[in-house]
């Protein structure tokens, strides 16, 4: 907690005792999946905190707590000087549990009474809302004090000419008609099915009173300037007021600065510790007007922006490549919906992703509690604002002016948040309209961020692309569809994937209509298995398609969507930590260079600019680069993919096997980088092993026996090369940049080979079935014994033609002998005879990537990631080792997926 929020909460105690008069207390209604903090709510204690961070003052008096409420047909009539009839638990929605109303109403008043403490003689005294879901009206003792629209935006009201002596009573109007598709709404429905929810109607966020000078601070507009050493800052406020502005690290006067509010002030900031996700440091900030109005709030130093590393745009943080691996956060809760039921509750959200090993939150159109941002600056967690949606398909125009109006308030209110990196005005074309301009109002606004035009914008409703934001932001959730990749200008991410399900007893919204983004999976082990297999996809993406974020649907389940981490309740973890952490981890290496795919063949692209069409491959033994792509022959294909192995003289570093030589390893000799046989001698093993270290947006790859010596190209050639050495190629221009190699997807996905164009028949080589061949029959294929006795039909059935795969020509598709112009294919997991119908989806579902197996090959699929082709009970699915359904059962997994390929039963 910030120190000084934690002094003003001892100042609050005394007011809420001393000051306050409380209507009748409201029961919130029984909540039927409580969070661990549900019963710790009470009209005593709902949200306390001060709730605004980045402003905060000395004394304030909380209004949440009970309040008088009731419907009405609209707002015309306000009930001033009257009991209502209902109590409502502010600040938690009128839908929700917690409210104690747990219905939606189009209209609706609320009411209470108050006292304004004596100590507050003299001075202004302004309401504030943290926001209110849609138009507000405000009476003050039956005085009419001021209107607002927005459902996600603070707002305040100076209510002092309405105030007197001894008890006050305000009353409040909401309108909040929410399918009405007149103003941003998110995901919130009257009626909520599938991927909308429950509505979050009327004070959802803190309402609190506070005494300001009559000459006051109302906003810090802090934005950092590390490369000068400062804090660039705009004190909002009274007019012509000079403004005393004073940074501080550890309660330590670091810079100070004067001007007048409304100006630029450049407040020092010497020597700045810079805020990141693995160091999230924070200053404080102290401003003062001559009248004696002081706040306090804070700030994070660091840097924003994007440039080419490694040959690929990528977002920078700090003038550096950060990945950014995040989850899709809708901030939704089973007892407040919209509304955390503790300040507890909502730092916990965060804490248990940064626990996960993620360091990035896309919040998902809907903006949360100042608070909430608060946290995430602390734990160091860097967020992508969504804008809420004004429509989830169609274009709104009697809501366009709504939208911009509440777009520039979210980017006002929220551009002084450390953690916020990139702004996203549109999802999946909900409600987009004239995408260009946005991105242009957006920039006018703020051009610290980058601007993520629509997230999604290959899916759904989208507009085309006007080309003019920072972001290409794909949706592909099985990650098996390779994204755009990066442009000249843009940066190229996977704005959300996964969708991963798994319902639990007894931690279900609605038991039985639990719902996720493909098959639900029955235990913690294989829902966590296919979380690994689809990250480690996002980690080949990297440097092999320039993704530079990732964003994984969800870290909870949401009402009936079951595709969290956790469930709803925030109660059972339904994937091992250990293993989530261990791959996302694994993700943010591979970015920063630190790790390489282990046990995974890959090609070594350059990443010197002018030069990033190039390869490591080796010819004639000896290692060189050269341009290649798709037109380029199989050999040269081959020649540069490389298995990673462990270290051959140490398990912590790599050594790199010829793909295409088995048992011949990259290692270097008189300073060339050659391949050679393994000869099982130390020397070797030294000379083959080089350790991944972070190179210019990617690996460099230093030798483990000559240390401070790395693989290098020069001149198309191949060197172990020392920088300012005594050799040509130990010059230290471009030295960092030579010696960086992006370890991509290989240009040649095969790991073993099959013949092309030739016919051949595939033997199981499980024990006790070995008499058995993958065949079709009646359009699926199976298992049966075959021999020579069989039926000439049976031997047909079981013989395949290799062709180059209809995906990928460096793998393979297997054609009918039988039926010419039909492939071997899975739909729904299961093989079957297709005809080609030259779709991309029966393309990638009948190409299978050979792979060495137990004693044979594997038929790995392209598009159904981490499964291969699998006997099962005569049956032939594609099967995940330890996955969801009975065919991907472990047992008997390697011996069943390998196939003996042998001489065609029917030539």
């Amino acid at each position: 907690m910030h120190r000084r929020t934690a002094r003003a909460l001892s100042v609050v105690a005394g007011l809420l005792a001393a000051a306050t008069t409380l209507v009748p207390v409201a029961q919130a209604a029984p909540v039927p999946l409580p969070t661990p903090w549900t019963n710790q709510v009470s009209p005593s204690n709902a949200l306390p905190e001060y709730p605004r961070p980045q402003l905060v003052r000395s004394e304030w008096l909380n209004l949440n707590g009970t309040w008088g409420f009731t419907g009405a047909p609209n707002l015309n009539s306000p009930p001033i000087g009257r009991p209502l009839s209902e109590n409502v638990l502010v600040p938690y929605p009128i839908e929700s549990m917690l409210s104690g109303i747990k219905r939606h109403e189009d209209n609706m008043f609320y009411r209470r009474t108050f006292t304004v403490p004596s100590t507050w003689d003299g001075r202004r005294v302004k309401l504030n809302f943290g926001a209110v879901t849609w138009e507000t009206r405000v009476w003050v003792n039956g005085t009419s004090i001021g209107s607002h629209t927005g459902g996600f935006d603070a707002f305040s009201f100076d209510i002092t000419p309405a105030l007197k002596a001894g008890e006050n009573e305000i009353v409040v109007g909401v309108a909040s008609p929410v399918d009405g598709s007149r103003y941003p709404v998110g995901k919130q429905r009257k009626t909520p099915s599938g991927i909308f929810y429950t509505a979050s109607s009327g004070i959802w966020q803190t309402v609190w009173l506070e005494p300001v000078r009559a000459e006051n601070i109302t906003r810090l507009d802090t934005t950092p300037d590390v490369p000068g050493g400062a804090l660039d800052l705009v004190v909002q406020g009274t007019a012509g007021q000079q403004a005393t502005a004073e940074v501080l690290s550890g309660g330590q006067v670091v810079g100070t600065a004067t001007g007048a509010v409304g100006a630029h002030l450049r407040v020092p900031v010497p020597n700045a510790r810079l805020w990141s996700p693995d160091d999230p440091f924070l200053y404080d900030l102290r401003v003062r007007l001559p009248g004696g109005d002081v706040v306090t709030g804070y700030f994070g130093m660091r840097s924003l922006g994007k440039a080419m590393v490694g040959g690929v745009m990528r977002p920078l943080l700090n003038g550096k490549f950060v990945f950014q691996i995040g989850t899709l956060d809708q901030g939704y809760w089973p007892d407040g919906i919209y509304t955390a039921p503790t300040d507890e509750a909502l730092r916990f959200d965060l804490e248990r992703q940064k626990a996960l090993g993620f360091n990035m939150v896309r919040k998902h159109i809907k903006v949360e509690p100042a608070r909430w941002f608060y946290h995430a600056d602390k734990l160091g967690l860097m967020v992508w604002q969504d804008m809420p949606a004004l429509d989830s398909v169609d274009e709104v125009p009697n809501g366009h002016v709504n939208y911009e109006s509440e777009l520039r308030r979210m980017i006002d209110q929220h551009k002084s948040i450390t953690s916020i990196v990139q702004w996203v005005p549109f999802n999946e074309g909900w409600g987009e309209y004239d995408a260009g301009r946005i991105v242009d109002l957006v920039r006018s606004i703020d051009d610290t961020r980058l601007i993520n035009h629509n997230s999604g914008s290959n899916c759904c409703v989208s507009d085309p692309d006007p080309g003019n934001g920072d972001v290409i932001d794909d949706h592909a959730y099985q990650v098996s569809t390779g994204t755009r990749q990066p442009d000249a200008k843009r940066v190229a991410v996977l704005g959300e994937y996964g969708g991963l399900g798994r319902t639990v007893t007894g931690h279900e919204w609605e038991p039985g209509k639990g719902f996720a983004y493909g098959a639900l999976y029955p235990d913690e082990t294989s829902l966590t298995n296919r979380y690994v297999e689809i990250t480690k996809q996002v980690g080949r993406m990297v440097h092999g398609r320039g993704l530079s974020a990732s964003v994984y649907t969800e870290p909870y389940d949401v009402e009936n969507e079951v595709n969290g981490f956790y469930t709803y309740d925030r109660r059972v973890l339904k994937m091992t930590e250990a293993r989530v952490r261990e791959i996302n981890q694994k993700v943010l290496a591979i970015a920063k260079g630190t790790e390489v795919g282990r046990g995974e063949p890959i090609s070594l692209r350059v990443t010197t600019a002018g030069y990033t069409d190039r390869y490591l491959r080796h010819q004639d033994d000896f290692v060189r680069t050269d341009v290649l792509g798709e037109g380029s022959s199989d050999l040269a294909k081959k020649d540069a993919t490389f298995w990673v192995r462990q270290g051959l003289a140490d398990a912590s570093c790599l050594s790199f096997e010829s793909r295409n030589y088995p048992g011949q390893f990259l290692r270097h000799t008189s300073s060339r980088i050659r391949k050679d046989a393994n000869d099982g001698s130390a020397l070797f093993a030294g000379d083959a092993t080089f350790c991944a270290r972070e190179g210019a947006g990617g690996t460099a790859l230093e030798s483990f026996n000559q240390r401070g010596a790395y693989i290098r190209h020069y001149a198309e050639t191949v060197y172990l090369a020392r920088s300012g050495g005594a050799n040509p190629w130990d010059t230290p221009t471009s030295f960092a940049e030579d010696t960086t190699w992006a370890a991509s997807v290989p240009l040649w996905r095969s790991g073993a080979d099959l013949p092309l164009d030739q016919t051949r028949s595939f033997k199981v080589t499980t024990p006790g079935f070995t008499d058995r061949f993958l065949r079709h029959r009646d359009g699926l294929a199976r298992t049966d014994v075959v021999n020579a006795s069989s039926p000439a039909l049976l031997k047909a059935d079981a013989t395949f033609v290799v062709r180059r795969g209809l995906a990928d020509p460096s793998c393979y598709s297997l054609e009918a002998r039988n039926y010419p112009g039909q492939f071997l294919r899975h739909a729904d997991f299961r093989v079957r005879l297709g005809a080609n119908d030259n779709t991309d989806l029966f393309r990638k579902d009948a190409t299978f990537c050979a792979q060495p197996g137990a004693g044979g090959v594997r038929l790995a699929s392209v598009n159904e990631l981490g499964t291969n082709m699998r006997h099962y009970a005569e049956e032939v699915f594609v099967a995940a080792s330890g996955g969801g359904h009975p065919f991907d059962n472990p047992v008997s997994y390697d011996q069943d997926v390998t196939w003996a390929v042998s001489a065609a039963w029917a030539p």
